[in-house]
């Protein structure tokens, strides 16, 4: 695995859950509010850590946190995933997958080897504007097979969209809830743009801001019919 650091403790990857955090290094899209730069270009690689001293980390955490967080760049992208996640379920440890989706037969094989207990899927936008945000081509029916693994899936999940103001309308939202109709949560994370890959994208008239409040809550309501459980995730 190649893996680019590590959050030794977090309260909020894992619902509920104490839990670290892997960063796996690389990514097959290139968003340009990413905040991860270091993980998907690759001129901005570091040496990745060795599995020995992850395992022993995981080793000396156990009592002290509940679950294994692994995340990006596009975790799916190692070949060693699956084979990763079982060590880590050898020790006891809960596993959860943060995903951008785009490859739903290792997301199928990961749920088929019993080896998640929570899933995040980044929903960039809706469908239609999806290479826009990417900047790769992308399969949007795979895209499209992964939202309904997860839903169908069985494990715990969540679909999250972080909301660029230079990017999300209310109406984009509002588009993106309509076709995740009948998923279990919905995120909307707001967007820090001091950590953007794109500096010259800036925080703009965000929905998140106190004098659009009427919009945030218009769009609360209309996830009512479509969305089991809408959460709001404030940047800290």
């Amino acid at each position: 695995m190649k893996i680019g650091g590590i959050q030794k403790v977090s309260l909020i990857d894992f619902p509920g859950k104490i839990s670290c955090v892997l960063f796996t290094q690389g990514c097959n899209f290139c968003c340009p509010f990413c905040h991860n730069e270091s993980l998907v270009l690759p001129e901005k690689f570091g040496p990745p850590m060795e599995d020995l001293e992850i395992f022993d980390f995981l080793n000396a955490k156990k009592g002290k946190i509940e679950a294994v967080v692994i995340s990006g760049g596009e975790p799916t992208l190692q070949s060693d995933l699956e084979d990763f996640f079982k060590k880590i379920r050898e020790l006891g440890f809960l596993t959860k997958l943060d995903t951008n989706g785009s490859r739903p037969e290792v997301l199928d094989s990961l749920y088929k080897a019993k080896l998640l207990d929570y899933v995040a899927m980044d929903i960039k936008h809706r469908f239609d504007r999806y290479a826009e945000i990417a900047n790769v081509s992308v399969s949007m029916d795979k895209i499209k097979q992964s939202v309904d693994l997860i839903k169908n899936s069985g494990v715990d999940y969540e679909f999250r969209t972080t909301v660029v103001p230079a990017f999300h309308t209310s109406y984009d939202i509002r588009s993106i809830i309509f076709q995740l109709s009948g998923a279990k949560r919905f995120v909307l994370q707001e967007f820090l743009p001091e950590h953007a890959m794109n500096k010259n994208l800036n925080d703009g008239d965000s929905i998140f801001a106190p004098h659009n409040k009427i919009v945030l809550q218009d769009i609360i309501n209309f996830s009512k019919p479509h969305i089991g459980e809408f959460k709001i995730r404030a940047a800290n």
